[in-house]
């Protein structure tokens, strides 16, 4: 089913409402909608690597009536479609988004191919700065890895990727951590950030998870913050002038 195709009679019956609203095929404007959330019903089973059959099994209906929702002749409900985007892994907006996960997914792996070969330039040439940082020639780093100057100068060059296990080696040769050669500026960078904050943060002990995440506190976590940039001779004043308040 193509899902551009509906996409654009959905968009011609709008037009056509906001023309002649008098006149407005409501029947038709159902089952164009039927057919979208079907679409994007199949596209996260599909993603997901579930059969109908699953997705029924989940809600407790027959299957074909799931597949039924899948070719639009039926529609689930707003809770069922809840714990379908549960069991699928998806945001439960998905079903009244206007892209697929498979568009997405071809769009990413275009992206990807673009990223890897940008990052492996990018992590070279942050070898190669280490190095001269460390007033170290290709020789020496050759000896101190055991690599040869040709493969060192591959990898600077970005020519060549850098397997973790030898970055590993050539990071402690001049004295650097891996973390030095982590992205941080792209979306991927961003996200793996988040992923490092959300560790430390189900790290915490409950009660300051919870305060910490509690939107209702946020006023208390920005002054705290801003209490942590203060130069030390005023955070003792404030300190002091805490004291007098409270004698």
């Amino acid at each position: 089913m193509d899902f551009s195709d509906i996409s654009a009679r959905l968009r011609k019956q709008r037009e056509e409402e906001t023309d002649a609203p008098a006149t407005v095929n409501f029947e038709e404007s159902y089952r164009v909608r039927a057919r979208m959330v079907g679409v994007l019903l199949r596209d996260a089973r599909t993603s997901a690597q579930r059969s109908v059959e699953d997705c029924a099994r989940v809600l407790h209906v027959e299957p074909e009536l799931a597949e039924m929702w899948e070719y639009g002749e039926a529609t689930p409900t707003l809770p069922q479609l809840e714990i379908l985007a549960y069991y699928l892994d998806v945001p439960v907006s998905h079903f009244w988004s206007a892209t697929t996960l498979q568009a997405e997914h071809e769009e990413r792996t275009y992206a990807q191919s673009e990223y890897l070969a940008l990052r492996d330039r990018m992590v070279g040439a942050l070898l190669r700065q280490a190095r001269q940082d460390a007033g170290m020639s290709l020789e020496a780093l050759g000896e101190r890895s055991g690599l040869s100057t040709d493969t060192i100068e591959q990898y600077e060059l970005g020519e060549q990727p850098l397997p973790l296990n030898v970055l590993t080696v050539l990071a402690n040769a001049v004295n650097k951590n891996v973390s030095y050669f982590l992205e941080s500026s792209s979306h991927i960078g961003e996200w793996l950030a988040l992923r490092e904050a959300a560790n430390r943060l189900a790290e915490l002990p409950d009660e300051l998870r919870r305060f910490v995440t509690n939107p209702l506190n946020r006023g208390f976590i920005e002054i705290a913050i801003m209490f942590s940039q203060m130069p030390t001779d005023k955070l003792r004043k404030v300190g002091e002038s805490f004291l007098d308040i409270t004698m």
